[in-house]
Formats: C-alpha cells, structure tokens, sequence
C-alpha cells in the first residue's frame, strides 16, 4: 500500500491505517529506534508509541512522505527515552555520532538556542544535496539512521577508518557552508 492510502486511511480514522504504516515502515523506525536505544524491547516500545503518534497527529498533519514523517516521531521519542534514561548512562557509541555533529552545528550545548530546528534541518538539507552521492549517503546513514561504523563498513565495502575521514570531511565541509551561509556560530 501506498502512503497516500495510508494517509488517507488516517485520515479517515480506519484503525487500518496503524496496522498498514507498522507493515510498510515498522521495520525501518525500528532500526532507527534500536541504533539509538540498543534495546530491542526500548526499540519495539519507542515504534509503537511513535505509530500512536501519528494516529494522533493525522490529522491535522498530512505528511507527504509517511516514511520520513513516522521516522522523525521515532527518532524524537528514542532521543527523550535517551534523556529520560539520563545522559551518564547513555551508550557513547550511540550518543556519539549526535556529538560529531554538535561541534559542526552550533558552538552551544543546545542547537535551538542558535536557531530553529526546522531552519537548521533545511540547510542541512541543501548543503547535503550539493555533495557526492556517497558522502551524502553515508552521512544519512550515519546521522539520521544512527548507523554505527561498522555496520555502513559492511555495507559499503570500505574500510571503517575511510568512512570515518569521510564523514569528517563532510562535517567540516557543512560547517564551513553553514559559516558562509549566516547559520554556525
């Protein structure tokens, strides 16, 4: 099924519409939600609660891409579980791909204070749309899926230590294009 029909079923309030986003997206939020949590049972709870969520979200709200919409609710939920559960007893493996990017965004603890989310997360996305498909692909998956070294190493083919400059000439690429543009401080 389609996200217009699924939206269309939220929409409608068919409880239909639960089961068919959990079918088509369930398993990609819950990747997202244990690279986060690394709990599988932490991941499985963060999913549903993101799937009631967008329930209760839809409408008003009327996504137009359900996968990157239910994505961004799991992800906001992982991240309050993670403070919830206190900082000092956060994974550091999860916790520091959020802290690579902390130095690139804003000189502060907290990147609201330097500008609004919605602001930062568009210029992010046009700097992305301007590099090699590759290094965009691996700072996705890196900074948004939370996927650790290893596992894009697996995937991609190249060694951990490439990957990695990789992403540090991306992020150091970003903060020079976030500079330019007005947004780092």
């Amino acid at each position: 099924m389609n996200d217009s029909k699924i939206i269309d079923l939220f929409l409608a309030r068919r409880e239909q519409a639960i089961q068919e986003a959990q079918r088509e997206y369930g398993k990609l939020c819950l990747r997202v939600a244990e690279n986060m949590l690394g709990s599988p049972q932490d991941a499985e709870e963060c999913v549903s609660d993101a799937m009631l969520a967008a329930w209760n979200q839809i409408p008003p709200d009327q996504p137009a891409h359900l996968s990157a919409y239910l994505c961004k609710i799991t992800k906001n939920l992982a991240l309050k579980r993670l403070e919830y559960d206190g900082a000092q007893k956060r994974d550091s493996r999860r916790s520091l791909s959020l802290d690579e990017l902390a130095d690139v965004v804003s000189g502060r603890d907290d990147v609201g204070e330097a500008l609004e989310a919605k602001e930062l997360g568009d210029a992010i996305t046009r700097f992305l749309r301007g590099q090699p498909e590759r290094d965009r692909l691996l700072f996705i998956r890196r900074y948004w899926y939370f996927d650790d070294l290893s596992v894009l190493a697996k995937q991609t083919g190249l060694p951990e230590k490439k990957i990695s400059g990789i992403l540090f000439r991306v992020r150091r690429r970003l903060k020079a294009w976030l500079k330019k543009e007005g947004y780092a401080l």
